[in-house]
């Protein structure tokens, strides 16, 4: 059996074409992965901006409460 029948075997193609398929579809999902990893990230920024927004408000009330309260004392 030489090469050239070797290499048109039906076996030999199917297996090639399988490979090519599998290895674009594995492609595929770890670019699909990059991309959306990214989008994570930047919601993730997002979300941590949202945070320090809550956090500077909460702030701002817990020092206006503070301010009503000493108020309140000092017109006693």
């Amino acid at each position: 059996m030489n090469i050239i029948d070797w290499l048109f075997n039906p076996w030999v193609i199917a297996f090639v074409v399988i490979s090519i398929i599998a290895g674009n579809i594995a492609a595929l999902k770890y670019s699909a992965k990059v991309k959306l990893d990214y989008l994570d990230k930047r919601k993730s920024d997002l979300d941590k901006l949202n945070e320090l927004s809550e956090q500077q408000s909460n702030a701002d009330q817990i020092q206006q409460n503070k301010e009503e309260k000493s108020d309140k004392t000092k017109a006693e």
